[in-house]
């Protein structure tokens, strides 16, 4: 896969590669989604990540048609919805049919749902789905370590990628610790926060953001990349969105990042992977 050049790559533990940086689209209007998805390629994004759930999946696909962009150029993410885990075949079908592509590069269990406790079938449906091509790698997401230990005793696959929220306040260590030591890339969703506490006002973040010249938003997006998340900032504004894009021409010191990582205090905002079900 070609990236965008400004793009850096990580490579999945099947050998696929993933840009870092990537474009999400919770919560898009799918009314919008096209026009939105449009602004972001445009703005040099070829990563995008969307869900089941969120019911935009035909206005991306709408978007990427219509982009001029060759397909090997683009990486795009989808999800299992939690009521579909014993019928993932099935919705992995409608996704595909959704989005207009052959294949995606990335399907995901959106939530581990504990109580149903099926998302051990879902996953054996998802390794079929993988051994077909029509996703180029799989993985989970809000996956934590005990759901991550059940999977891997009793599957054949390692995820490729654990899509969690993540952000400054919220870093869930233990996960993102165990997925590395399994080859397991860790995705950062929410990764500014959601606007839920006072990220931007931080010292840390603030401070950082004057010495380059740079935004809080774009000096926490670059601490995502130099920790080694995959990130993908959302934004209905494309001048917010190339703001978000434009982080390859600084990087943070040692410090900074280290002062960055040190804002930790189990600040979850959203809502916690074992209610999900």
């Amino acid at each position: 896969m070609v990236a965008n050049a400004n793009t850096p790559t990580l490579t999945l533990n099947n050998g696929t590669t993933i840009p870092q940086l990537g474009f999400g689209v919770f919560k898009v209007d799918p009314a919008e989604t096209t026009r939105i998805v449009t602004d972001a390629l445009e703005v040099g994004y070829r990563h995008i990540d969307t869900a089941a759930i969120y019911g935009n999946e035909k206005g991306v696909g709408d978007a990427l048609a219509s982009s001029g962009i060759a397909r090997d150029e683009l990486f795009v993410t989808t999800k299992l919805w939690n009521d579909r885990q014993t019928d993932a075949q099935a919705a992995f079908d409608e996704s595909l049919e959704k989005l207009g592509l052959d294949y995606v590069n990335l399907y995901l269990i959106h939530w581990p749902t504990p109580e149903k406790d099926t998302f051990v079938e879902a996953w054996k449906s998802l390794e079929t789905i993988y051994a077909s091509g029509r996703a180029k790698a799989i993985g989970v997401s809000n996956f934590l370590v005990p759901h991550l230990e059940k999977l891997l005793a009793n599957t054949d696959i390692v995820p490729a990628v654990n899509q969690i929220e993540l952000h400054p306040a919220h870093q869930q260590p233990a996960v993102t610790a165990f997925a590395r030591e399994h080859g397991i890339e860790i995705e950062a969703w929410g990764p500014l926060g959601q606007g839920k506490y006072p990220l931007f006002e931080l010292p840390e973040v603030a401070g950082a953001a004057e010495a380059h010249g740079k935004t809080p938003a774009q000096v926490v997006i670059r601490w995502h990349l130099q920790t080694g998340n995959i990130v993908f900032p959302k934004s209905n504004r494309r001048e917010r969105m190339a703001e978000n894009f434009d982080v390859f021409d600084f990087e943070l010191t040692d410090a900074e990042v280290a002062a960055i990582t040190g804002l930790e205090r189990e600040g979850r905002v959203s809502a916690h992977p074992n209610e999900v079900n």
